[in-house]
């Protein structure tokens, strides 16, 4: 904006009134969810026989806590922008969301590194069976986030307001 040549102030933009509508990302990320765990449940069963065939019980378990891994890391994300997203028409959103996205990413990777420290040298964990089936949960929920995101009808410019137009 310009800035006024009467002396007075310039003219703030109009904020919505009522319900501040959710974004479109919203839609998308309650499929990546969905698809996701649908992913890992799959992932999960497949491991479990897998890892019951090469290594007994100790694969199951392996599997099972790996693709559970993956998982939760899936939902973290996810989950942190879904409710990041419920700040919309906060004086502070853009700060709450950053906060709230990088508090996600933060937690996930202090979680690995726990997870990773504890489990490493339990009699009870079969290494190659839990780190193929959280490599395995990992790469499903890219395949799902890239299949959620490009089926998707996102416009090119989402969410944006133009001057006059009521929202």
């Amino acid at each position: 904006m310009t800035e006024p040549t009467d002396g007075g102030t310039a003219p703030q933009p109009a904020r919505p009134s009522g319900p501040v509508q959710q974004p479109t990302s919203t839609p998308v990320l309650k499929d990546v969810l969905k698809y996701g765990l649908i992913i890992a449940a799959v992932i999960a069963v497949v491991g479990m026989v897998l890892g019951g065939v090469f290594a007994g019980w100790i694969g199951v378990v392996s599997a099972l806590i790996g693709t559970v891994m993956a998982a939760v890391f899936l939902g973290i994300t996810a989950l942190s922008i879904l409710i990041a997203n419920r700040f919309i028409g906060s004086d502070l959103f853009v700060g709450l969301f950053f906060g709230i996205v990088m508090g996600g990413w933060i937690v996930k990777f202090v979680l690995f590194l726990v997870l990773a420290v504890v489990l490493r040298d339990q009699p009870w964990i079969n290494p190659p069976v839990l780190f193929l089936s959280l490599i395995a949960g990992v790469i499903g929920s890219l395949v799902v986030d890239m299949i959620v995101v490009f089926r998707s009808r996102l416009p090119y410019a989402s969410d944006v307001t133009l001057p006059g137009e009521k929202r």
